[in-house]
């Protein structure tokens, strides 16, 4: 059964995201991250390439080429075609449930201080709850 992590209270969704993937990728884990829609999915793609002056983090689009080499895949569609590398982790940045947990081993929801984005992820952590998913929440900018 997929682990799902809320990580709560995150003022941009984006940097945050480009944060938790430079972590996953140095522990060598593979990655996809789904985003709400195609301008954040070309927000989120532009910032992988200049959130941090020193960092690569190698990602492509879902359904390219070279996506069953690349550690990193972006989308913004449940029906993505995935490779079957791609199982470890997958960051939900949409307010929607991927259509895909249970292929992931652990998923992170990362929800905003928005209030929408917030009632959103509250529908889907009772909805993963009643699934019986392991759950575990963080608030960011809390010790």
């Amino acid at each position: 059964m997929t682990r799902i992590d809320f990580h709560t209270n995150v003022p941009d969704k984006v940097a945050y995201a480009c944060r938790l993937v430079r972590k996953a990728w140095a522990a060598n884990h593979r990655v996809v991250l789904m985003a709400e829609d195609a301008a954040q999915l070309a927000e989120l793609n532009a910032a992988m390439w200049t959130f941090s002056a020193t960092d690569f983090l190698p990602h492509v689009l879902a359904g390219d080429a070279l996506a069953a080499q690349t550690p990193i895949l972006l989308t913004d569609s449940d029906e993505a075609e995935l490779p079957h590398t791609h199982k470890e982790l997958l960051v939900n940045l949409s307010r929607r449930a991927p259509g895909q947990v249970a292929r992931f081993e652990r998923m992170i929801e990362v929800i905003s201080s928005d209030e929408d984005d917030a009632a959103a992820g509250r529908k889907r952590y009772v909805a993963y709850k009643q699934q019986d998913h392991p759950l575990t929440h963080f608030v960011t900018g809390k010790s």
